[in-house]
C-alpha cells in the first residue's frame, strides 16, 4: 500500500490499509487513520494526527509549520477529522504557542484546490471550501458553513454554521450563521435558505423564522444591542443561536 518511492518516517504510525503515492514524504510524529488515501508529492510533517477514510490529493501540504514570524520551532500539532476530501495544492499549517498550539479540521469536509487553512484555525464538519479560499490564523468556521472560490476570512474572524460566503467575499468581520455574504469588502446579503432547505431539519416554517430573525438584525432600524435582546427573548433555539453567537463576537459583525 505505501509506493516504494515515498518516505515515510520510521516514527510514523500509518493503519494497514493506508495508501501512500509515489514521491510523498510522511514526516515523523504523523499518524493516519485506516483507509486513508494518500496521493502523489504529497508532504506531511508532523506531530499531526489524520483520522480513517481520508482523500488527500498530490502536492497537498499538511502539518508544516505556521507562517508566523514569532514562531520558534515551538511543538504544535494538526489534527484532521475523518472522510475529509483534501485536493491538490492544499496547505494546512500547524497552530502556534500563543493559542491553542493546534489546527483542527472536523470530519466530511470537503477543501477544493489551492485552498490555505492558517495556524490556529477551527473547521467544524460537512464544510465546503470551494478552490482557492483562504483563512488567516485563529479563524473558526462553523458546521456545514461554505466558502465560495477565492473568499478571503480574515484572521480571527468566525464564520458561522450554515452559512455562505460568495465567491471572492473579503471577510473581515464575522459571519452570522445561516446568512449569505458578499463583496469586497463583504456584506451580508439575505440568509442562506437555499443552502438550509437542502439540510434535514430545516422545514419551510424554520427558514422563515430564521429570515424573519435576519430581517430584525439586518432591517428593523435598531440598535444591535436592542435587536439581540429581542432575539434573546423568543422561544427559538435559532434565535438563541444569534444571540449567542452575536455577544461572543471580539471583532463584530458584517451588518
Amino acid at each position: 500500500m505505501i509506493d516504494p518511492r515515498a518516505i515515510v518516517d520510521p516514527s510514523a504510525r500509518l493503519a494497514d490499509d493506508v495508501s501512500v503515492g509515489p514521491f510523498s514524504i510522511i514526516g515523523a510524529e504523523v499518524e493516519i487513520g485506516s483507509g486513508t488515501t494518500v496521493g502523489a508529492h504529497v508532504v506531511i510533517n508532523g506531530p499531526c494526527r489524520i483520522g480513517a477514510g481520508n482523500r488527500i490529493h498530490p502536492f497537498a501540504s499538511l502539518g508544516d509549520a505556521p507562517q508566523d514570524l514569532k514562531y520558534a520551532g515551538e511543538p504544535t500539532r494538526l489534527e484532521i477529522g475523518d472522510r475529509n476530501v483534501i485536493r491538490e495544492y492544499v496547505t494546512i499549517n500547524r497552530g502556534t504557542p500563543k493559542d491553542r498550539a493546534l489546527t483542527t479540521v472536523g470530519s466530511d469536509n470537503l477543501l477544493m484546490a489551492y485552498c490555505h487553512i492558517a495556524h490556529d484555525c477551527v473547521i467544524g464538519d460537512h464544510t465546503v471550501f470551494a478552490n482557492g479560499a483562504s483563512l488567516g490564523g485563529h479563524v473558526s468556521i462553523g458546521d456545514h458553513a461554505i466558502l465560495g472560490g477565492f473568499a478571503m476570512i480574515h484572521q480571527f474572524c468566525r464564520v458561522g454554521a450554515h452559512s455562505f460566503c460568495a465567491m471572492g467575499s473579503a471577510v473581515a468581520k464575522d459571519v452570522l450563521p445561516y446568512v449569505l455574504v458578499a463583496g469586497h469588502p463583504a456584506h451580508p446579503h439575505g440568509i442562506n435558505a437555499r443552502g438550509l432547505a437542502r439540510r434535514p431539519g430545516f422545514t419551510a416554517e424554520r427558514i422563515q423564522r430564521i429570515r424573519r430573525h435576519y430581517k430584525l438584525l439586518f432591517r428593523s432600524g435598531l440598535h444591535l444591542e436592542d435587536a439581540v435582546a429581542q432575539l434573546a427573548a423568543e422561544d427559538d433555539a435559532d434565535a438563541a443561536v444569534l444571540a449567542e453567537f452575536i455577544r461572543a463576537s471580539s471583532r463584530s459583525i458584517l451588518r
